[in-house]
């Protein structure tokens, strides 16, 4: 794409934070540079400089987009008719995406770079925060929380620990696998939770 091409400043950004994406994913944090980067996108270095300002400030835009996500998720999870079909959106949504395996491999090496950068820690941190609270309100209101013996945030850190597991596994998923056959075994685990969770064999309104 050239960089004379007039674009709107908020799809230039969002070309450059997919770009990103792929190359933490592919490189890591500390060995994606801004001209690895500049290369996924096809644009020059120096175009990316105008809009961010180093890598920390690109991970700084890439959470922030994601706490707006992780909203618009939680809102569709609101609309589904029992809890287990929630958490099964709230499972299975990186599936949709063009490239959930670069997700999980995001995230992963997200994960390790909070545990040596503080600053990558606290963006994490908060990124978390609003997933888990989300969730915790989530279970909450749901009529199966309202008899159990976890309280709801218990149960929100039960959920995400496995959640955290399958991003784990899902790197090591064959690269093959298609969406809809990852999206098939997301599912699965999920249903396997909720009976370990709930003891219970609800049945699945959809699929």
């Amino acid at each position: 794409m050239s960089d004379n091409r007039i674009e709107p400043a908020a799809d230039r950004r969002e070309q450059i934070l997919n770009a990103a994406m792929v190359c933490f994913a592919k490189r890591g944090f500390h060995q994606a540079s801004m001209h690895d980067i500049s290369a996924e996108a096809g644009i020059s270095v120096g175009l990316i400089y105008r809009y961010f300002e180093n890598k920390e400030a690109v991970i700084s835009a890439m959470a922030d987009r994601h706490k707006s996500e992780i909203h618009n998720l939680l809102e569709r999870a609101r609309q589904a008719p029992s809890l287990l079909e929630s958490l099964e959106v709230l499972f299975t949504a990186h599936c949709c995406e063009n490239s959930p395996q670069v997700t999980s491999a995001f995230v992963v090496d997200l994960f390790a770079e909070a545990a040596r950068n503080p600053g990558v820690r606290l963006l994490v941190r908060d990124v978390r925060k609003t997933a888990m609270d989300g969730v915790t309100d989530l279970i909450a209101r749901s009529p199966e929380a309202k008899s159990h013996h976890l309280t709801p945030r218990e149960l929100a850190d039960l959920i995400f620990a496995v959640s955290d597991g399958m991003l784990m596994r899902d790197i090591l998923q064959p690269p093959e696998l298609s969406n809809t056959e990852r999206r098939t075994r997301q599912l699965e685990v999920t249903r396997q939770l909720w009976r370990v969770i709930f003891d219970t064999e609800s049945a699945v309104s959809y699929a």
